[in-house]
């Protein structure tokens, strides 16, 4: 690591600073009386975590956050659809989902650990990227099971294969249960070795780091110090 010249600045923010509709106004305020303004604001919209509402709650809902102020959009996809292998019906519901959140980026959240099947993580993956995601996320970090590592390599390699047919690339999210460095350094690894340099930026590759970034801050503390910190030592724990 560079020396670091009195009053430099490092360029590092975290990706997104994600809350629920109801909040991003709140959040729009907050961020800019830090000066924060340039943090993007990711909304978990569609009746998040389940997304046991109607279709248009779920749409109102996209509409509102976005008009709030988030420039990033969570959905998650209908569950019991992906089950029943209605994957028409999985498709039109993210495409009109797609359609509400105009200019914002969209994330698409599969619940991986409530699929079932890997085959149904991979045409889940698919129909998302086909519907418009910008991103596939593995999880809401609410189920039994989050984001593991069999699952995201049928989830990237998806990615891997929808690009190679179309020219579009689209991004990836590994959440819930990510809880240390190594960790996010594994997953580091599997996004260069399946996807290439590229995919380690941060418009094609999000961490969900509620978890992790508190293990980081003690990474950071033991280079700088040598040892590692007592809990009461770091902000974040």
């Amino acid at each position: 690591m560079a020396a670091r010249n009195p009053g430099q600045e490092f360029d590092i923010t975290t990706g997104a600073v994600c809350v629920y509709a109801s909040r991003v106004a709140d959040c729009v305020r907050a961020l800019k009386k830090v000066g924060g303004s340039h943090i993007p604001i990711a909304s978990v919209a569609t009746g998040f975590p389940t997304g046991q509402v109607p279709l248009k709650t779920r749409l109102e809902e996209i509409r509102l956050a976005v008009d709030d102020g988030a420039s990033e959009i969570d959905i998650v996809i209908n569950r019991a659809y992906a089950l029943s292998g209605n994957w028409k019906g999985v498709y039109d519901e993210v495409r009109l989902m797609r359609e509400a959140c105009g200019e914002a980026h969209m994330k698409t959240i599969l619940a991986t650990g409530e699929l079932g099947s890997m085959t149904n993580v991979y045409k889940a993956s698919l129909v998302c990227m086909m519907a418009g995601a910008d991103f596939i996320k593995t999880s809401t970090g609410k189920e039994g099971v989050n984001a593991t590592i069999p699952v995201a390599l049928v989830m990237v390699r998806a990615i891997r294969e929808y690009y190679h047919k179309t020219g579009y690339k689209v991004g990836f999210k590994p959440a819930g249960g990510i809880r240390s460095a190594k960790d996010a350094c594994l997953w580091l690894a599997l996004m260069k070795e399946e996807l290439g340099d590229e995919w380690l930026q941060p418009h094609l590759f999000r961490i969900g780091a509620s978890s992790l970034l508190t293990d980081i801050e003690r990474q950071i503390f033991h280079f700088v110090t040598g040892r590692y910190a007592a809990a009461h030592e770091l902000p974040m724990a």
